[in-house]
Parts: structure tokens; C-alpha cells; sequence
């Protein structure tokens, strides 16, 4: 356990330091949940602005032309595109993930019609899995089954002819695991199948490759890491091998290759345009876009630094404390296998994160029993991480986390 001081040396040191006043914070907060909802960057805020009263309040409907949003899905994926590590021609920025990965699911299907199965693990995020439900109930058990598997390991050692496609989160939203993403994909390839990687929780906090590493799909969302705020449009990514053939089911009029033609009959969009659906929605565009502003001429790998530290030191200081001996890290101590959260379990873990968020330390809950402290590197301090731990510790050793308030579970945990 080290003491604050040491923690204000490592800020003072911080070559990131600067990022967190492009951010707007509440004072007395320490934020520990960009996993769930990334903070406002200031440049976010201008450009909903922007939209509202230039646009939307003064151009009116020509907006769409003289403000540019007709455009604005490819200028933010243009923007996106390097922090994927890939083309701008194959990221599309629009819908949500959970509609996604419905679409990318029904392109892997097209692009191996000879083979019904996706496989997925039990305990991925749920929305994964009620995709990929919903998918093989419409298509019928003969075009598609979905096939669920308790370890990464036993979905490996039942890979055959018969895998479509394997759908897998890179880090795990409950404890922070993160998979071999490289590794995975090419073993996953091996067996002739195709991969669909949901980056909720790695897009805008680690260094991506996708097109390097061989990645055919992958998905996430503009709200977590990327800042872009609530409800911020997903992100979607195709091989450009795979682009060519790109086949999905909803197909809406900005998919069509000709928008304001207004004709009866669906023609797609080339390339990734084809994956847009309905109107883009210009307000959170507009805020994703702003926010996006902020990894000029910054550091993928400084950041992933930083909050490997950062996890590191969180994880450390809660494991030097006798009073927090019950708080079992679910989170894997090797940085490889890391992503930028720290998992705690505890019996008490929703009443705590309660208590804790009363006193400005904002994590979050996760059941049945996980306190989660998400680390955005951009914005979080060295001393923030002591601070929290102290007081998580002052909260245990008193106990008012067992008070009434805190045992009602609220509607969003």
C-alpha cells in the first residue's frame, strides 16, 4: 500500500495529464465507469450545439446539405477508422450494437451458407445472445442454430465444417478479461470459419488492428471509451475481402445505392454502405463526432499504458488492505489478459457501489455480486484510484452501506 503522495508524484509525471480538461466533470466525482458511460468531452458538447442552433435552429431542413449531415455517418467513421486500425471503406457508424450484430451475424450466415452454426460463450454480454436468438428463430434451426459453450476452450475444441461464424466480446463486461483477439481469429480461421468481435470495452482505451490481424466482423459502441454519449450510434467493421459480398437483412433507404431516388425496389449501397438502415440520428452523430476530436495527435498505446497502471495500482491497493480481504479481484492480474476495468465480488457489492457513488466515487454494479471500477485513462488520476480506495475501505469499516437507502435495487444497476 503506498501512501497519496506517491500517487501525486505519478500525476505530476502524467504526459496525459493535460486530456482531462477537454472533459466536463463534476466536481468532488471520481469516475470510475467510462466503461459504462464515457464522461463529456467539451468538443462533444460544441458540436450538439452547433447542430441546435446553427443547424436544426437556423438552416432548418437544409441542413442536411449545408451543414452536412447527409454526410456526417462517413466523416465520423472516417474519424473512427484509425482507432479500429482499419480503412474508412470498411467501417460503417450507425444503429446500435445490438442491431449490429444482428446484421453481421446474417452476413456470416450468407457469406458460408453451407454451415448453420454460430458459436458464442454462455457468458458473453446478453445482447450478443438474444442477436443471435432472434437470428436463428427467424432463419429456422436448418439455416441457423446457435451453439453456446461454458469456456473459450470447449468452443475451440468443438470448432468443425459446421461454424458460420464465432461470436466473441474481446473484454468481458463483467470482469475485464481480455482475449487473444489475434490468436483466436486465426485458430477460428483454421477451421474455415468466420469471426465477429464485439469491442464494447476496448474501441478508444488499447491499440486495434483489425484489418492487420485478419479480423472478418466486428462491432461496438460510441458511448463507452469512444465518449460520444448516451445512446451514441454503434460502429460496425468488414474485411474488405468481405465487402463485395456483404449481404444484410434490414434493409433500409439508406442503404440503397440511391437514397432520393425513392424507388420501389432495394438496390444496396456498395461496400459498408450497404449495412445503414433508416435516418441517421444527427444529435448523437453530432456528439460522437465531436468527441472523436479528442484522440488527435494522442497516444493508443500511451493510453493502454496508462490504464494497465492505473488497473494495477487499483488492484494493488485493495489487496494491501486487511479491511477489504472479502473483495475477491475477478479481474486477471496479467496485463495481456487486461482490459481497462477491475472486477471486484462481493456479497454486498450493489449496497457498496451505492454508498460509494454517494460519496463521489462513481463505479457500478453488476450482478449478481460485482462492483466494477471502469478506468478511462483520458480522464482518470493516480490520486483518484487512492482516494476511491480509501473510501471503500472508510465505507466497509463503518458499514453504513447497510443502511436502508441502499438496499433497494434501482431499475438501471
Amino acid at each position: 500500500m503506498s501512501n497519496r503522495a506517491h500517487y501525486e508524484a505519478l500525476d505530476a509525471a502524467d504526459p496525459l495529464a493535460a486530456l482531462r480538461e477537454a472533459f466536463t466533470l463534476p466536481a468532488g466525482v471520481r469516475y470510475f465507469d467510462g466503461n459504462s458511460l464515457g464522461p463529456q468531452p467539451k468538443t462533444a458538447r460544441a458540436a450538439v450545439l452547433r447542430v441546435l442552433e446553427q443547424g436544426w435552429g437556423e438552416a432548418l431542413i437544409r441542413g442536411w446539405n449545408d451543414e452536412g449531415w447527409f454526410e456526417l455517418p462517413d466523416r465520423t467513421a472516417e474519424a473512427l477508422a484509425p482507432l479500429l486500425g482499419a480503412a474508412p471503406s470498411s467501417v460503417a457508424v450507425a444503429d446500435s450494437t445490438s442491431l449490429n450484430i444482428f446484421k453481421l451475424l446474417a452476413a456470416a450466415l450468407a457469406a458460408r451458407p453451407e454451415r448453420p452454426k454460430i458459436f458464442a460463450l454462455r457468458d458473453t454480454f446478453p445482447t450478443d445472445l438474444y442477436m443471435a436468438e432472434g437470428l436463428a428463430a427467424w432463419l429456422g434451426e436448418a439455416r441457423a442454430e446457435l451453439c453456446t459453450f461454458p469456456s473459450l476452450e470447449a468452443l475451440q475444441d468443438a470448432l468443425d465444417s459446421t461454424v458460420a461464424v464465432v461470436l466473441l466480446s474481446h473484454v468481458d463486461f463483467r470482469t475485464g478479461e481480455r482475449l487473444a483477439l489475434p490468436e483466436i481469429t486465426a485458430a477460428v480461421h483454421d477451421h474455415g470459419a468466420l469471426v465477429l468481435w464485439d469491442l464494447a470495452h476496448s474501441a478508444g482505451v488499447m491499440p486495434l488492428a483489425l484489418e492487420a490481424w485478419g479480423v472478418d466482423y466486428a462491432v461496438g459502441c460510441g458511448y463507452k471509451f469512444l465518449n460520444g454519449g448516451p445512446g451514441a450510434p454503434a460502429f460496425a467493421y468488414v474485411a474488405p475481402a468481405l465487402l463485395a459480398a456483404l449481404s444484410q437483412p434490414l434493409a433500409g433507404w439508406f442503404g440503397h445505392a440511391r437514397p432520393f431516388a425513392f424507388e420501389p425496389h432495394y438496390d444496396p449501397a456498395a461496400g459498408v454502405d450497404r449495412l445503414k438502415c433508416g435516418t441517421p440520428p444527427i444529435l448523437s452523430l453530432a456528439a460522437l463526432a465531436g468527441a472523436l476530436k479528442l484522440f488527435d495527435g494522442v497516444s493508443l498505446a500511451a493510453l493502454r499504458e496508462k490504464s494497465l497502471a492505473l488497473t494495477s495500482a487499483l488492484m494493488d491497493e485493495v489487496a494491501a488492505r486487511p479491511a477489504l480481504k472479502d473483495f475477491q479481484c475477478l479481474t486477471p492480474r496479467d496485463p495481456e489478459c487486461r482490459g481497462s476495468q477491475v472486477a471486484f465480488a462481493h456479497p454486498e457489492a450493489y449496497a457498496l457501489i451505492q454508498a460509494l457513488q454517494d460519496d463521489g466515487v462513481i463505479g457500478d454494479f453488476r450482478a449478481p455480486n460485482i462492483l466494477r471500477f471502469g478506468v478511462s485513462p483520458a480522464v482518470l488520476r493516480f490520486v483518484d484510484v487512492f482516494d476511491a480506495v480509501e473510501c471503500l475501505e472508510a465505507t466497509v469499516r463503518s458499514g453504513r452501506h447497510r443502511a436502508a437507502r441502499y438496499q433497494t435495487t434501482k431499475e438501471v444497476t
